[in-house]
């Protein structure tokens, strides 16, 4: 048999759902932060973005990608939408960043703003949320 180590998570802990209520509700937090960002990235492309050349697409793909995950999170209790969370949110916000800095294809974006700082926080919310539920889930 092979005893090298695998890249797969280890089970839930085992004795009823995985993580018990408090998992739930940093599963329920982090979809809520994603759909947030879902709606705050529609909302800012039927605003004028959806004519930028790259990133229109992309925030339409972003809120898409949102709904799909803030689902995902709260129905399927498994460790691949929690990666996700942190997946989404962390690029999310790390294009957020560079749009701010250095510009992201050709938009340059100001760190100010309503929906600016509530699409940045949702996403913190996302990482934060999905990070505690996978860390309460699969470690022992």
């Amino acid at each position: 048999m092979d005893s090298t180590p695998s890249a797969v998570p280890p089970r839930p802990r085992a004795g009823g759902p995985p993580g018990g209520p408090f998992a739930r509700v940093w599963r329920a937090v982090a979809a809520a932060g994603a759909l947030v960002s879902a709606v705050i990235h529609v909302l800012l492309y039927l605003d004028g973005y959806d004519t930028i050349a790259v990133v229109g697409p992309l925030f339409l793909l972003n809120a898409v990608a949102g709904v799909v995950l803030a689902a995902a999170l709260v129905i399927w209790r498994h460790w691949l939408p929690l990666v996700g969370g942190i997946g989404f949110g962390g690029l999310t916000l790390l294009a957020f960043v560079l749009s701010t800095t250095v510009g992201f294809y050709g938009v340059n974006e100001t760190f100010a703003g309503t929906n600016e700082l509530l699409a940045a926080a949702s996403e913190v919310v996302t990482v934060v949320g999905s990070a505690v539920a996978l860390l309460r889930e699969y470690v022992r």
